[in-house]
């Protein structure tokens, strides 16, 4: 992943927190990102996680993303393990691989008994642990830490400790902030300081010079237990004798050679080799050994995938493990099938955020007061019809401006990591624009009910099956265009709530009334219709309506990583 000459703003005009920044970082790198407060930190990590896009200059080759915001917000509608499995999924992983994920990192953090209880409801610790399980069950190839210790106790936050060697020894880039300046020293990483609007190399002083244990034992399964905090173990092959390398500072390697020499059975030390202080970004035959972390329940054997072999072995877990691939042939294979699918898989998220927060109540019982009291049974079937995708418009601003507002800022970053901010932004509104349809079909049935097959006068006869196609239509180019105001009269364009409802009520009463509007023209069909008996074809309004609507979806999308 290369930074180049990368600069970050907030509005056009405001002052620069970033500018020429240049940065790469090979896989398998742990680099610290040190400022006062206020230096623009937060802000490099969401560029480096895809959450924000640089205003200026280019990243290139950004891996698989997780990322833990400094805060993370406690105003989520759903179950500790519910939410996990949304987030596990949106990261690619099926439903079952979620949440066994999540499962098994709430238990490795110690917040297995909070799997059923609301995150609302999580103490501010208890839901950051669940804020680093989304991250670390994803196996990403970019880990993006901002402050992610605080608020731990102190077993969780050597837990996450262990957990940041793991993925560095599966080859995961790791960039990380904390104020604690001796987080991590023993895995050496490389610092980087903010001075200004640019980014400085940092010599770190609490990092030493380290040193490489190569051993044996007759017992290819033993594990040294008790491994030093920060050693790094590769696997070297399988065999007997077992041959493993650790990685470790020299001031932890008079302990850990106290480990293996008093281990039972024994290891044999067989090289000892003196290294710099940086540990090589990419240590030869890394990624075809298995690597061992030493945990708080026991040691864990990592294989060459990422599994935690001795757990999965015992439980049948697919715990660490990257996605399963799927089948050759398969469309969720190729790189545009499986963004899909972590699109698909957040926008079910954005429908579930919306379903649980009750938020949708407001328009639904709106948009049911409205047709209780504008159709009447025995009226003209498309008079009605008219009526109901009119009024349907309005609400479907309504329920797309909740849903591209619903979700906290520090949840929507972690949402945009994962997907990236355009994917997660789009989500949001396509979940909207669903049940804004949903909403109208549900109208529309309830006119076809009660209406009178008939027209104005009730002397022509109406086809019934010709007008519900003609209703769905208007009610679908509607709801498009409804869609559309809402994208366009909220966050990302417009942030303040007073002026995005002026603007959304605004809009809502200009595309109905304009002559040029697609909605318009439908509704004024449907009425025009009803006058003749002649049932009206409304396809080509709601064609109009679907390019405006996607117009719409694409400025707003790309505005969402420019502003994130």
């Amino acid at each position: 992943m290369i930074l180049s000459g990368v600069g970050r703003r907030h509005g056009a005009r405001g002052p620069w927190v970033l500018r020429g920044v240049d940065l790469e970082l090979p896989a398998g790198t742990l680099v610290r990102i040190e400022g006062p407060n206020g230096a623009g930190k937060s802000t490099l990590l969401r560029v480096l996680a895809g959450v924000s896009a640089p205003t200026e200059g280019r990243v290139t080759g950004r891996p698989r993303t997780a990322y833990v915001p400094e805060r993370f917000p406690a105003a989520l509608p759903f179950t500790a393990a519910g939410y996990l499995v949304h987030m596990g999924r949106a990261h690619g992983l099926t439903a079952a691989e979620a949440a066994t994920r999540a499962a098994g990192w709430l238990e490795r953090f110690g917040a297995e008994g909070y799997a059923r209880t609301p995150v609302a409801e999580l103490s501010k610790g208890t839901a950051q642990k669940v804020a680093v399980a989304q991250a670390l069950m994803a196996a990403p190839g970019l880990l993006v830490l901002d402050e992610a210790w605080t608020g731990l106790d102190a077993g969780a936050r050597a837990e996450l400790d262990r957990a940041v060697t793991e993925r560095l020894g599966d080859g995961t880039t790791v960039v990380f902030v904390d104020h604690d300046p001796h987080r991590l020293a023993g895995a050496a990483p490389t610092a980087h300081r903010l001075e200004g609007t640019g980014l400085v190399p940092v010599t770190a002083t609490t990092q030493g010079p380290r040193v490489r244990i190569e051993a044996t034992c007759q017992d290819p399964t033993s594990v040294p237990p008790g491994l030093p905090d920060g050693t790094i173990l590769e696997r070297a092959g399988a065999g007997t004798p077992a041959a493993i390398r650790l990685t470790t500072t020299t001031g932890h390697s008079d302990p850990l050679l106290r480990v293996l020499l008093a281990a039972d059975p024994p290891w044999h030390i067989t090289g000892l080799t003196r290294l710099p202080a940086q540990i090589p970004a990419s240590v030869p035959g890394a990624r075809a050994a298995s690597t061992t972390a030493h945990g708080p329940h026991g040691t864990t054997t990592r294989e060459p995938d990422g599994t935690d072999a001795a757990q999965d072995r015992a439980q049948g877990s697919d715990h660490g493990r990257d996605p399963a691939p799927a089948p050759a042939g398969d469309p969720r294979r190729t790189p545009y099938g499986q963004a899909l699918r972590r699109t698909a898989a957040l926008r079910r998220y954005q429908t579930a955020l919306l379903a649980r927060s009750q938020r949708w109540l407001a328009p639904v019982l709106l948009y049911a007061a409205a047709l209780g009291i504008g159709v009447r049974a025995g009226q003209p079937v498309l008079d009605s019809l008219g009526y109901a995708s009119a009024v349907l418009l309005p609400v479907a601003a309504w329920i797309v401006r909740i849903c591209a507002t619903q979700e906290p800022s520090a949840a929507r970053a972690v949402s945009a990591a994962a997907v990236g901010p355009r994917r997660a932004h789009l989500a949001a509104l396509v979940a909207g624009l669903a049940c804004a349809l949903a909403l109208g079909c549900a109208g529309a049935a309830f006119v076809l009910l009660i209406s009178d097959p008939a027209d104005t006068g009730g002397a022509v006869a109406v086809p019934l099956l010709p007008a519900a196609l003609a209703g769905l239509g208007a009610i679908t180019c509607c709801a498009l265009l409804g869609a559309a105001v809402g994208a366009l009269c909220t966050r990302p364009l417009v942030h303040r709530s007073g002026w995005s409802l002026a603007a959304a009520a605004l809009g809502s009463l200009s595309v109905l009334v304009a002559g040029v509007s697609p909605a318009n023209a439908a509704v004024s069909a449907l009425v025009s219709g009803s006058a003749t008996g002649t049932v009206p074809s409304t396809s080509l309004p709601a064609a109009a309506a679907l390019a405006v609507a996607a117009g719409a979806a694409a400025l707003t999308s790309r505005t969402s990583a420019l502003r994130g």
